[in-house]
């Protein structure tokens, strides 16, 4: 099963962790982590994530996310055909670097996409190409295979 995280669920471990969801949503994003070093999920990722990380202000976040590329299965560059697509997003309300995300993930041949951005959920109930959900809810249907 291949999958997609976007810049804020692979920062989600570094925010404040005071919250009951923030946490909840961190425990999940680890596990996938786990699952993704145990070889049981695939990593997609994208140009659109090292542009995002790269502008990252803090040292340590930025390197241990730029780690998970090397685990990654396949690395999304910008193409026509992505340019296309997330124009489409962004006629439906998504922002651009989002839809830029969904829409490499979507090239990726991704099953899953990843968020823990409320706006991105709610924006894309009606995407067919590709499952958005958070990874509480990705961890219940990883627990249900």
């Amino acid at each position: 099963m291949r999958i997609y995280l976007d810049n804020c669920c692979f920062n989600r471990p570094f925010d404040n962790q005071s919250s009951i969801r923030v946490k909840l949503e961190t425990d999940a994003k680890l596990y996938v982590q786990l699952l993704i070093r145990e070889r049981r999920l695939e990593l997609a990722w994208s140009y659109i994530l090292d542009f995002e990380n790269d502008a990252n202000p803090f040292a340590e976040r930025k390197y241990t996310i730029e780690k998970w590329k090397g685990l990654s299965i396949i690395d999304v560059i910008e193409n026509k055909d992505i340019i296309s697509k997330a124009l489409t997003f962004v006629k439906q309300g998504i922002k651009s670097k989002d839809a830029l995300h969904l829409a490499c993930a979507v090239e990726a041949k991704c099953e899953y996409f990843l968020t823990t951005d409320d706006l991105i959920h709610k924006k894309t109930q009606g995407i067919n190409e590709i499952k958005v959900l958070s990874p509480v809810e990705f961890i219940q249907v990883v627990e249900e295979l």
